[in-house]
């Protein structure tokens, strides 16, 4: 989805409801059949996760082309691996394809971020509001082991292990809302979000937030409050929207 495709119609809540149905109804449609086999160019696969890190920890601007022929040099890769590679970044949201330009890094408008998080709320709400509580001890130790790994990277300053260990410690938990489709939107849209949180992953204000609500999260997971889980889940997600509309008036 480019910059300029995303309905400027869904920040009304009805139609923003609409919206993320006719969304799972195509991604139910795009699921392959159970026996069906993907095959994938690990080298385009490799290219695309590690342009997806460039842009999470900002080596990568908003805006930045990607380069078909600087990408094959860095990875000795023929112009085809590069493009499949590219095409998965599209597919993800966080790369644009211009005609006779390129590709470039997304770079999105305020009014864009404002939609976008507005369907994460809407999408995370209605997964944590379907976890049923209390959730069994041995699935909290093992979020809470994710966690432990999450605080010791903050300690040590290591951005990606910060990265890999928040992304996974959020899809464990909406995992556990029971619809699969569900907590793969919510990823889908939590990936959509990679440049816009980047700068979060530095911010020792931003961490420590993020990590007293962690802390409160795993809490809640013990307890048979949903709507105070729901809400937190929402809560957590506004400081990088914040950061990044503040960022973005400043540039003006």
């Amino acid at each position: 989805m480019s910059g300029g495709d995303f309905p400027r119609a869904i920040c009304q809540p009805t139609l923003i409801r609409r919206h993320i149905l006719s969304t799972i109804q195509g991604f139910e449609t795009r699921l392959p059949p159970p026996d069906a086999a993907v095959v994938e160019d690990p080298l385009a696969e490799k290219i695309a996760r590690a342009i997806e890190q460039d842009i999470v920890f900002a080596q990568l601007k908003p805006g930045q082309k990607l380069g078909e022929e600087e990408l094959a040099e860095r990875f000795g890769a023929s112009r085809h691996q590069v493009r499949e590679g590219l095409a998965k970044l599209e597919k993800m949201g966080v790369a644009t394809k211009e005609r006779n330009r390129g590709v470039f890094v997304r770079r999105f408008s305020a009014e864009e971020v404002r939609q976008i998080y507005e369907v994460r709320e809407i999408l995370q709400r209605q997964a944590a509001l379907r976890i049923s509580l209390p959730v069994e001890e041995t699935t909290i130790a093992s979020i809470a082991a994710i966690n432990d790994a999450y605080e010791a990277a903050v300690a040590a300053g290591d951005l990606r292990k910060i990265h890999e260990a928040n992304d996974l410690f959020h899809s464990e938990i909406f995992r556990l809302c029971g619809n699969e489709i569900l907590a793969n939107l919510v990823k889908q849209y939590m990936d959509l979000t990679y440049a816009i949180r980047s700068a979060g992953f530095a911010d020792p204000e931003n961490l420590e937030t993020s990590r007293r609500h962690h802390r409160l999260i795993i809490e809640l997971l013990r307890s048979k409050d949903s709507w105070a889980l729901a809400q937190l889940c929402v809560d957590h997600i506004q400081p990088t929207k914040t950061r990044y509309l503040a960022a973005l008036a400043d540039a003006r």
